[in-house]
């Protein structure tokens, strides 16, 4: 297996000043932003082209990546966007002559394409504590001591930019069907399949729709990157939709967004949630659910904010943190995980069929 000789050198420094020193591959360009992992051993596609990771130096602490190269770009089937969303990428080892069927290209050429650097030779888990132990920090990924040029924009602002240049679409089921309005922060494509497969009609609309009433059947808040706090017009807009008694469903970043929208706040995290092993237990007296899930995020639920009315509907079993809410009587729900997955485990997803249980007036 060629690991690549005689590449650039490289190097991450975080902002403490921990330094980790490796080989270049992907784009030759230097970058900077927020240093995360994932623990995920499969799904590169979909976690780099994941846009809740916009702006971000992502790490794999799986010790190999690459190993089944990146299947053919017209496939959107394995990707979660058009294009890579990560600003970096960290692993311990790039497979650089990888093997899979429907592989079109190998990752470093991937990388190369979309202009996006990485480094490997990197102890990844020895970061991953590192960073567990003093919490999510900012780094730069530097290729032979270039220095990157910082973005003046957050992620979020840098994901709002690039929705003004995206266009909206929709995918038809049956026109007796509900009619969904998927509010694109940042989407994962497969939110969209799960609604489709269950029936529903989806039209994907911008972070700052303005909702008229009647509109729709239903609204999906999707996920995202940055600080909810920074989607204030989506904020706003959903405000409207609760005071409609709209069924409104959110997903990661659309979670903390309709809790805001009713009334609580959030709050950074240490380190976050991130990889495809999270497990949350749903909150009943009587028989309660345990899911192993998908997740990507550095903001939570404030708990004691929840404002009456509302109640906790997940915790993630390791730190005890809000991961869903729920209005006791009205329809809204939102999840701070992913049931989508596109990387992880499926059994989540059982929640779109309470989503479109809701859409009906049915029980939640």
């Amino acid at each position: 297996m060629n690991l690549g000789e005689n590449r650039d050198k490289a190097e991450l420094r975080l902002e403490d000043g921990y330094l980790f020193t490796g080989s270049a591959f992907g784009a030759a360009t230097s970058v900077r932003g927020e240093v995360v992992f994932n623990t995920g051993m499969v799904g590169y596609t979909e976690a780099l082209t994941d846009p809740s990771y916009t702006g971000q130096i992502l790490v794999l602490t799986y010790p190999l990546s690459g190993n089944y190269g990146v299947p053919s770009l017209l496939d959107s089937s394995a990707f979660e966007s058009e294009g890579i969303r990560v600003a970096g990428l960290v692993v311990a080892s790039c497979c650089f002559s990888p093997s899979h069927y429907e592989m079109k290209m190998d990752l470093d050429s991937w990388l190369k394409s979309c202009g996006i650097p990485g480094i490997q030779g990197v102890d990844t888990r020895a970061l991953t504590k590192h960073l567990l132990q003093k919490g999510t920090m900012a780094g730069s990924l530097r290729i032979n001591s270039i220095e990157p040029v910082p973005s003046s924009l957050t992620p979020a602002e840098q994901m709002i930019q690039c929705l003004k240049r995206h266009n909206s679409n929709s995918t038809g089921v049956d026109s007796e069907s509900p009619r969904v309005a998927l509010v694109n922060c940042g989407a994962k494509m497969n939110i969209k399949r799960c609604l489709s497969k269950r029936d529903i009609n989806v039209v994907e609309v911008p972070w700052n729709h303005s909702f008229t009433k009647g509109e729709f059947d239903g609204v999906l808040l999707s996920n995202g990157p940055g600080d909810p706090c920074e989607w204030s017009e989506t904020i706003t807009s959903v405000k409207s939709l609760l005071a409609e008694g709209v069924p409104v469903m959110g997903i990661c970043l659309g979670h903390q967004i309709l809790a805001l929208a009713a009334g609580a706040s959030t709050e950074k995290m240490k380190y976050g949630h991130r990889g495809q092993n999270q497990p949350c237990i749903e909150e009943k007296e009587e028989s309660p659910r345990f899911f192993l899930t998908s997740q990507n995020h550095g903001y939570q639920v404030t708990e004691d904010s929840l404002p009456p009315g509302w109640e906790i509907l997940f915790r993630n079993v390791n730190d005890d943190s809000v991961e869903g809410i729920i209005h006791k009587s009205l329809p809204f729900i939102g999840v701070q995980f992913h049931p989508e997955a596109s990387p992880g485990p499926l059994e989540a997803g059982c929640l779109f069929d309470q989503f479109a249980l809701m859409l009906s007036g049915g029980q939640k």
